[in-house]
């Protein structure tokens, strides 16, 4: 096939047509095949010749030219696409090294190979900028609900057509066995969109938290108009979820105007959703009270919080167990996303049992490290004494509010208390010392003997080992392993070490040892202050 006359419109129509098609700018089609017509042509003038093909975009005009770059004698390498300085005086009066010499050069004729070769590039490029197009216009919809038309099903993942494009509805992302037939209608949530090379670049989910809270925005106004928020979902997809709602204004209770009339905007959702019950909660900034609210139905009789360790101890009524933790656990795994915590539930009975066994161990400390009877030694965990430290150095008024301590007996107490902790320091100390431990570790502020021994038992043996560690690795902390979260326990953690706590310690070693100029923690300080107020202003 030649570019004549005859054929030189019909480019410009098939580049019009293409780009109505794949709706995209009919420039893009024609540079496209300008790239084709080009690798066409290398192909009979010479893989080396750098040919470059111009169409002109009102008469279909394909002009055909050979580039040569004017190089230094000793560089040249490529005949068919550079020349020197002096061979290219044939073309310009006074030619510099980097000037391109252009020739146009006759329109070829394509055979069969050529035209499928040329056809080949079009249709990549083609491709390439429908992708571009498509991700430029979902890529600000991430985040939102969108409907589509089911195209087909793909080893169980759902091709969906979204008007711009297709989408992809993974088989994890769908509400339990849910099927789709080509051309069923679908609600989806736009999870994710990403720039890929090959497949799917819109990636939808039924099963995402969100999907929820969107579908409650559409539903209930005061949500959309921003009188009531969502502040966290929880979803066990296609059997039962949990929303936390606020309302900002006294007036509007938010479980009701999410609810609806006769629960017609609840139903809704719960329809749109296989079924999913809905349990809707109020929200508290109050995390006890919180916490009470989201493991309805069951009834909770006392909420012990641990804040640093981001759990919570829930003591619920013998009779209500089963339905506190839910079937197969569910309640309880619900309550725990949706407030953030882990849970541990106990009936009234077995927080008896634990409390009675921490009495009892508290009052064999006492007998044993204080040389006391057991009537005496209660009388301190009675009056909520847990420790020898306390003992040691509570302020002496404290110990004479217990019935038969008088001036002498409080201050015995104390010595003996700070006698056994001298010793347990002074046995702590050789111990490190024994595994290695330097002065740098010893000598440094805010770190018990007994603290230097656990980190001397864990290899930490210097100042500098110890400025290496993260701080969760000395407080403690928690991390997912396939979805679950599991307990890292901390080398300082029953120290009752915390993660600011531990975090600062670390910070001062490093300072210490000249890793960290005080300066910058400054700077980064002031910085964080200024963005934090723009974001307020804002």
């Amino acid at each position: 096939m030649a570019i004549t006359s005859a054929n030189q419109l019909e480019l410009l129509q098939t580049a019009e047509a293409v780009a109505r098609e794949k709706m995209i700018e009919p420039g893009l089609v024609i540079e496209a095949m300008e790239e084709s017509l080009a690798r066409a042509a290398k192909s009979r003038y010479g893989a080396e010749m750098d040919i470059r093909v111009s169409i002109d975009r009102k008469t279909g005009r394909a002009t055909f030219t050979r580039v040569r770059t004017v190089v230094e004698d000793e560089e040249l390498e490529n005949y068919q696409a550079e020349l020197t300085v002096a061979q290219a005086k044939q073309y310009l009066d006074d030619p510099k090294v980097g000037d391109s010499i252009v020739d146009e050069v006759p329109p070829i004729e394509m055979g069969r190979i050529a035209a499928q070769s040329a056809k080949q590039v079009i249709l990549q490029k083609v491709r390439e900028a429908e992708r571009d197009r498509q991700y430029e216009e979902f890529k600000d919809r991430a985040g939102t609900i969108i409907n589509g038309v089911v195209k087909r099903e793909e080893y169980g993942n759902v091709i969906v057509d979204v008007g711009a494009g297709e989408a992809i509805l993974r088989r994890n992302e769908k509400i339990g066995r849910e099927s789709y037939r080509p051309n069923d209608r679908i609600r989806c949530f736009v999870k994710d969109v990403r720039r890929e090379a090959r497949g799917p670049q819109i990636f939808l989910s039924r099963t995402d938290p969100q999907f929820m809270a969107e579908l409650f925005k559409m539903e209930v106004p005061e949500i959309y108009d921003g009188i009531i928020e969502i502040k966290a979902v929880a979803r066990d997809p296609g059997s039962r979820a949990k929303i936390a709602v606020v309302s900002y204004d006294s007036s509007i209770d938010p479980v009701g105007a999410c609810v609806g009339m006769r629960g017609s905007r609840v139903q809704a959702v719960v329809n749109e959703l296989q079924g999913e019950k809905i349990d809707i909660i109020p929200w508290n900034e109050d995390v006890p009270t919180f916490l009470v609210n989201a493991l309805q139905p069951a009834e909770v009789s006392k909420v012990v919080l641990d804040e640093d360790a981001e759990r919570i101890e829930v003591v619920v009524p013998d009779e209500q167990l089963s339905l506190a933790i839910g079937r197969r656990g569910q309640n309880v795994r619900l309550a725990s996303q949706l407030t953030a915590l882990d849970i541990d539930i106990l009936t009234e009975e077995e927080e008896s049992k634990r409390r009675q066994a921490e009495f009892a161990e508290r009052t064999n400390l006492f007998m044993e490290t204080l040389d006391l009877d057991e009537f005496f030694a209660q009388l301190l965990v009675s009056e909520g004494f847990t420790s020898l430290e306390e003992v040691a150095y509570v302020e002496i008024d404290e110990l004479l509010v217990i019935d038969g301590v008088d001036d002498d007996t409080a201050k015995e107490l104390q010595a003996r208390a700070r006698d056994f902790l001298e010793a347990q320091a002074k046995k702590a100390m050789e111990h490190a010392r024994e595994l290695g431990v330097q002065d740098s570790l010893v000598n440094f502020e805010g770190l018990t003997p007994q603290m230097i021994e656990a980190l001397a038992e864990d290899g930490v043996l210097s100042l500098e080992d110890f400025a290496t560690c993260a701080d969760w690795e000395l407080a403690g902390g928690w991390t997912t392993v396939d979805g679950e979260r599991q307990k890292d326990d901390g080398l300082l953690e029953k120290f009752e070490v915390n993660l600011e706590e531990a975090q600062n310690m670390v910070m001062t070693a490093r300072i210490q040892l000249g890793w960290v100029d005080p300066a910058d923690l400054v700077e980064e300080e002031e910085t964080e202050e200024g963005e934090e107020t723009e974001e307020a202003g804002a």
